[in-house]
């Protein structure tokens, strides 16, 4: 065994992001960060009720990991605006979506006003822009419906690129970090991965000509984050869904696509899932995903720190792993946060 001289509960704690049942700093709220050490939060409808109260929360929730002498959070928001977005009129702007942005003034302003509005309530993060594609061949089919139809930038890889490329640029810009979502690509699917697990049976060269572009470009921008999606692509890994995929979060993204930056999975707590969770965390841990992202209260999230904590103990290659997500953790941190 190694040296283990780095608080494990540290380590653990900062692979999580986690949605929270209130309005406010409360008793579980502060377990989560004290206790669990997690690395961020995600907002949901349920946690909003103004920008006052949205801003308070966040200062309150900032404040008191730095009273625990804990790394600040990322706070985390679906601001891709249109069908997904958590913030919404009288104080906040809402914008059409993707599907009506279509050339780099607009995607310009979107992200603009979204970046300005978010640091005027202290959220740090935007899960957003949608990069994935809809295929024209298949979009003319008879019968086909992407479930991203409503979601997705309009226009060819190339263009679809350059618009999310813009709104990435644009977000970090001005200080909030950007999510470029889901790789390796989910226009493709009709079928919801909140519900089960959708399957593709694209081949490998076809998807490297066209759902691949989009993230090289976010890659390219120095996207902050991306977000791994729940869908089993069978010509790139016919066992495991991406965001449990070692050869589609490390060897695609990471050793071939050559992203260094911050990869999390999309909702662990989602129906595509369908192992349990300590299967789920080591093949997340073994792939070098960064962050597991589980959305609502329960027992996963208790669940999930203990399986990592474990896993990390227990395991000097998965404690190494450890090692440097939590360094590409902290600097990202530092680099949108401010040091700790």
């Amino acid at each position: 065994m190694i040296s283990k001289d780095i608080d494990i509960d540290l380590l653990a704690g900062q692979r999580l992001m986690v949605g929270f049942e209130g309005t406010g700093i409360n008793s579980e709220l502060k377990a989560l960060i004290k206790d669990i050490k997690v690395s961020g939060i995600i907002l949901f409808a349920g946690n909003i009720e103004s920008a006052e109260q949205v801003k308070e929360l966040s200062l309150s929730v900032q404040d008191y990991a730095s009273s625990c002498d804990l790394p600040p959070l990322f706070i985390a928001v679906d601001q891709e605006g249109g069908e997904v977005a958590r913030l919404k009129k009288p104080d906040f702007t809402e914008f059409s979506g993707n599907p009506h942005i279509t050339d780099i003034d607009s995607a310009t302003n979107f992200a603009t006003v979204t970046a300005n509005e978010l640091k005027s309530v202290h959220i740090n993060m935007d899960l957003a822009p949608v990069m994935d594609i809809i295929p024209e061949t298949e979009g003319s089919c008879d019968g086909f419906k992407s479930i991203m139809a409503n979601r997705v930038f309009p226009g060819n890889p190339e263009k679809v690129g350059k618009l999310g490329s813009c709104i990435i640029e644009t977000l970090q810009q001005n200080g909030i970090m950007a999510v470029a979502k889901h790789f390796p690509g989910i226009g493709r699917t009709t079928r919801d991965s909140h519900l089960e697990l959708p399957i593709l049976d694209a081949e490998r060269k076809l998807m490297e000509s066209s759902d691949f572009i989009p993230f090289m470009a976010a890659i390219k921008s120095d996207v902050a984050a991306i977000m791994l999606s729940h869908i089993l692509y069978t010509d790139l890994d016919s066992k495991w869904p991406a965001s449990l995929s070692f050869n589609i979060a490390k060897t695609v993204l990471r050793d071939q696509m050559g992203y260094h930056g911050v990869v999390m999975t999309d909702d662990l707590d989602m129906k595509a899932i369908k192992c349990d969770i300590k299967t789920s965390i080591r093949q997340i841990l073994n792939a070098q995903v960064d962050i597991t992202l589980i959305c609502h209260k329960g027992p996963s999230i208790e669940n999930a720190f203990q399986q990592i904590k474990s896993l990390i103990s227990n395991d000097d290659e998965l404690y190494r792993k450890g090692l440097e997500s939590s360094h590409r953790i902290a600097s990202l941190k530092r680099k949108y946060i401010g040091d700790f």
